[in-house]
């Protein structure tokens, strides 16, 4: 079984895209310098040119909006922002353009774009270079969002993204990028719209997002030693989402938490809890619990970062305020 890191499955994956398909090209910030994109496309440029692996500088909408139109025209364009908090100067072309213009035309136009957005944090980087904002991007119909936590999934998505038709949000994490795991060598794509079952559990059903998959099955490994089994969902993909799956388990569970590394008030956890509310709740037991960041920017200092940022231990202390009624730190 071939091992790969998350940064070396995505490094991968783009380049097998640029091999197989003469369309597909990338277009962002840093793509020549390791330090940008994480290792992620290094010496890319050098593989296949600089013609198809360009350096642009520093305007979010231009670079974006030229990819739209290179998509409009037949084109298979990865569009990289290696800080997603700046990604929101390119919400015209996101939002306006390309989820839009398949409808507009009655599906005869197709939109093959592919943004990768990379959420930073940690570091004392502060508000303006540490958020999350997944959730007003699963608002936007039109457009897909994935979010991989695993190498194998990295990988997978980003084919999938590229090889989709449509205008597919594609999130990643710093924070997972060291992780590894089994990655075949060949191309796969894994199916937009399903979750994965990471854990399988009788007790509590654990839905998570991108680096919070990691978190959530530390966090049941210490639960299970407290008598406790979780069932850990790795959401994989926010637009559409796999509801059944989660219905499933919450109706053999009986009990639903929902960590997103997000903010509180509208998010994706937000989302989730209300659909599996009004569709499940003559199975649930105790009330829907959401893990997530405080409604708050990001803090600048260390030890501040230390109690905003969530994780495993939040996970364990939401589920054990379920079955204990008392919980040492974190949202509900």
């Amino acid at each position: 079984m071939r091992t790969l890191s998350y940064v070396s499955a995505l490094r991968e994956a783009h380049a097998q895209l640029l091999s197989q398909d003469s369309r597909v090209f990338i277009i962002g910030q840093g793509l020549w310098s390791p330090w940008y994109a994480g290792g992620s496309m290094q010496d890319l440029e050098k593989q296949f040119g600089r013609d198809r692996v360009i350096d642009s500088p520093v305007s979010e909408n231009a670079t974006t909006g030229l990819a739209v139109g290179a998509a409009l025209a037949g084109m298979r364009p990865i569009v990289f922002h290696p800080r997603m908090d700046f990604m929101l100067l390119a919400v015209d072309p996101i939002v306006n353009q390309a989820a839009n213009w398949s409808y507009m035309f009655a599906g005869k136009v197709k939109v093959p774009l592919v943004i990768r957005a990379v959420i930073n944090r940690g570091g004392e980087q502060g508000a303006q270079h540490a958020q999350a904002l997944q959730a007003m991007f699963m608002h936007i119909p039109g457009l897909k969002v994935v979010m991989p936590a695993t190498a194998y999934d990295a990988k997978g998505l980003l084919i999938a993204a590229v090889n989709d038709g449509n205008p597919v949000l594609y999130i990643d994490d710093r924070w997972l990028y060291a992780e590894s795991g089994h990655v075949p060598e060949e191309m796969y794509s894994i199916p937009i719209g399903t979750a994965a079952v990471q854990r399988r559990g009788r007790d509590v059903t654990i839905v998570a997002t991108s680096i919070m998959v990691k978190e959530s099955v530390l966090a049941a490994e210490m639960l299970s030693r407290e008598g406790i089994d979780c069932e850990v969902i790795d959401l994989r993909s926010i637009k559409p989402w796999d509801r059944d799956t989660i219905l499933q388990s919450v109706a053999k569970t009986r009990r639903l938490v929902i960590a997103d590394a997000a903010w509180h008030t509208c998010g994706v956890a937000a989302e989730i809890a209300a659909t599996i509310g009004a569709e499940a709740f003559g199975h649930l037991r105790h009330a829907i619990l959401r893990i997530t960041l405080p409604d708050a920017p990001a803090p600048s200092s260390a030890a501040l970062e230390a109690f905003y940022f969530i994780g495993a231990a939040d996970v364990v202390s939401g589920v054990r305020q379920m079955f204990c009624g008392s919980s040492k730190k974190g949202p509900a």
